[in-house]
């Protein structure tokens, strides 16, 4: 029973879905990031998607890739991975809730899926979204993953076919990561008119619990997709906030760490609710 199968096995007996906001590591910086993170906590995020910067972006919009390219002018190494979740292991706020990193193939290759594996269990991620991974090349990171019992979760598509669709669901768990829309990351007011139909479809090929992302803009999509699904993934229209927030707090003369937090927990209490009343 890995943290992501204990969480969505509590929510599904209350008939709730999970709420998971993306955040950068280190934009600007690892302790606005965590403040952020416990924010989001408080205001009813179930679990953390926390994005690794990557100069090459694999399907990042453009705040989302302006995060990442902010981190790493700041300075950003992967041992900063390591100490925010570190520090949210110690928070109070924090500790209890599952967080996962979202990471390129190319930086768990590099550094060895085994290492990868243990730093990050050790700085208590629970698991890794890999959405440049091939499924014709996942079978040894998939087998390193259950044997450490650490989630794999992968992404389908609207335009993976039907049979890869479940090969990349026999070699993913936690749960698996829904493309809403073709294309990149970044908030938008309408959806495919085909969407409920396509997750309905691959819910009936696993078990494994289904969370959509890209797209979701704000509480009126987090509402119309919470019916069909069994999480949320909010990213760009957090990560805007947040920047947005940190720049108008620096140009006041204000706490920005703070101001980030407020502007989150914000958005996360109105998405919460959507979600809850749908």
């Amino acid at each position: 029973m890995t943290p992501l199968k204990n969480l969505f096995d509590s929510l599904r007996g209350q008939n709730r879905k999970a709420l998971m906001p993306f955040l950068t590591t280190g934009d600007p910086n690892v302790e606005t990031t965590e403040a952020v993170i416990a924010a989001a906590r408080r205001n009813g995020a179930d679990l953390c998607e926390v994005g690794v910067p990557y100069s090459d972006p694999i399907a990042d919009g453009p705040v989302i890739q302006a995060s990442y390219q902010r981190a790493l002018d700041a300075g950003f190494k992967l041992q900063d991975l390591w100490n925010l979740g570190g520090r949210l292991s110690k928070n109070s706020d924090t500790q209890p809730m599952p967080r996962v990193t979202m990471v390129s193939y190319s930086i768990i290759y590099r550094i060895g899926m085994q290492n990868y594996i243990e730093k990050a269990m050790q700085a208590g991620y629970c698991g890794a979204i890999v959405p440049d991974l091939l499924v014709e090349e996942a079978d040894e990171l998939s087998g390193h993953c259950q044997k450490a019992g650490f989630d794999l979760i992968q992404l389908v598509t609207p335009t993976t076919t039907r049979d890869r669709q479940c090969r990349i669901a026999e070699l993913s768990s936690g749960f698996l990561y829904y493309v809403s829309v073709t294309g990149i990351t970044g908030e938008r007011t309408t959806l495919p008119t085909n969407l409920v139909d396509n997750v309905g479809w691959l819910r009936e090929q696993t078990d494994l619990p289904i969370c959509i992302g890209f797209g979701i803009s704000g509480p009126e999509t987090a509402a119309k997709l919470a019916p069909v699904s069994d999480g949320l993934i909010v990213g760009s229209a957090i990560v805007r906030r947040v920047a947005s927030a940190v720049q108008q707090a620096e140009a006041d003369g204000k706490d920005p760490v703070q101001a980030a937090a407020d502007e989150a927990g914000t958005f996360c209490q109105t998405l919460r609710e959507a979600i809850d009343a749908a």
